[in-house]
């Protein structure tokens, strides 16, 4: 019996705009420039009858109970879209940090709709596969094709695949988890309350790196500031990120603590993550591409 395996790379929010807070269902409307990175968790599947997880990694420890896995959840709300429909067994080896502003959990259930359209010869254009991503999480729809692309609302509307040039980059994690609700309550919007009027910056299709860079510079992500009320260490990171040589943006992704650093070339990047590791040898820290 053949497995089947992928990548389920983390996902960086080179910005995020928080537009408000829905009148209807209460969830906050976003605006947000999303790109994909090196680094990731690797998810295998064994097809067969009944539905099982395993999980090893670096980071398996902190990524919670089996049975309410985000894979799990992804491969249930597949399988009563899709009767009949094969599972198996899945293995996650967790490289990425959890509650770290990344998109870990998403990208791991992605790619296990992704390993389930595989193995029962599904359309990866299924609606079915959507709808599964929908229901599972937030983030889930714009892992399921990784690729840079803009997203709105709750995370349920995207924009195309972006063809940009990879950007160099250094990821930062400074080992403090940090739970999505908090930053969003600390944010302090109302239900129908509207929240720093003023459009997103035009991404330019097949925008070189310095293109990028001078675009979404001016943007912003509007849940650095809460975070930071609650992780103050986030800031400490943007400090070892923004002091070293070749640093042209750093920012936070998602509701933290991981943050991101833009370098003008990936050997910048590099020398900076051997530099900053000597110094906090208990961050995680990963020189990467952006694309």
């Amino acid at each position: 019996m053949s497995v089947l395996v992928t990548r389920a790379p983390a996902k960086i929010n080179l910005t995020l705009h928080v537009l408000g807070r829905r009148a209807g269902d209460g969830y906050h409307e976003l605006e947000s420039l999303v790109a994909f990175t090196g680094a990731g968790d690797t998810l295998s599947l064994t097809p067969g009858d009944g539905l099982a997880l395993t999980v090893s990694g670096p980071t398996a420890g902190p990524a919670g109970p089996l049975d309410d896995n985000l894979v799990i959840r992804a491969a249930r709300h597949l399988a009563a879209r899709r009767p009949g429909l094969r599972l198996g067994t899945f293995h996650l080896v967790k490289r990425l940090p959890v509650a770290a502003g990344i998109g870990g959990g998403s990208s791991d259930a992605a790619a296990a709709l992704r390993l389930l359209a595989r193995s029962n010869g599904l359309d990866p254009v299924d609606p079915a596969l959507l709808e599964a991503a929908r229901a599972t999480g937030a983030d889930v729809p714009v892992c399921l094709d990784p690729r840079a692309r803009m997203m709105w609302g709750a995370g349920e509307s995207l924009g195309a695949a972006l063809r940009m040039a990879p950007l160099p980059a250094i990821l930062i994690n400074p080992g403090m988890p940090v739970e999505t609700a908090p930053v969003f309550r600390a944010l302090g919007l109302s239900v129908g309350e509207r929240y720093r009027p003023g459009s997103h910056p035009e991404i330019a299709e097949g925008a070189d790196a310095a293109t990028m860079l001078a675009a979404i510079a001016p943007a912003r992500n509007d849940l650095e500031a809460p975070a930071l009320g609650i992780a103050p260490v986030i800031g400490e990171a943007l400090r070892a990120l923004s002091g070293e040589a070749g640093c042209r943006l750093a920012r936070m992704s998602g509701s933290g603590a991981t943050v991101f650093g833009l370098f003008t070339d990936r050997a910048a990047a590099v020398r900076a993550a051997c530099r900053i590791r000597a110094t906090f040898p208990g961050w995680w820290i990963k020189p990467t591409l952006l694309r």
